[in-house]
């Protein structure tokens, strides 16, 4: 079903103050197509991204198995949640930067490299804590 306030809705400049009164339940659902759209394009075109949701996945069951309260099940969700964030932003940025410098550039490959980095780097913070949760749990 079409909204009708779409076509004046996208005719409205963002920051506008006219668009920021026209909020209603139809404009925001309107705005998780967009996010969807962007999640299954990600999944599908991106390697890296489905293995850190499969992954994500996996821990969150053996999380289930192994009876989590329900904080320590909501750190994981987080630390997880956190990761797939983030190699959403390194691969928005990666096509962002390899549609505007086609051509290789030491500064470009450069920011391409601390974006991976920021990954890396929520990966390893997450997985820390999945060895302390786990380990607890292991070890009692």
């Amino acid at each position: 079903m079409k909204n009708p306030h779409q076509d004046q809705f996208e005719a409205q400049p963002i920051g506008s103050p006219e668009r920021a009164r026209t909020a209603d339940i139809w404009r925001t659902l309107y705005s998780f197509r967009h996010a969807g759209r962007g999640l299954v394009w990600a999944l599908s075109s991106q390697a890296n991204m489905r293995v850190h949701l499969v992954a994500g996945v996996v821990v969150l069951v053996a999380a289930l198995i192994f009876r989590f309260s329900a904080i320590e099940f909501a750190l994981l969700f987080v630390c997880i949640s956190i990761v797939v964030a983030a190699e959403l932003v390194n691969t928005a940025l990666e096509v962002l930067i390899d549609y505007a410098w086609p051509e290789r550039a030491p500064m470009v490959g450069r920011a391409k490299d601390v974006a991976a980095a920021a990954v890396l780097l929520a990966a390893i913070g997450t997985a820390v804590v999945g060895i302390l949760l786990f380990g607890r749990h292991l070890v009692h």
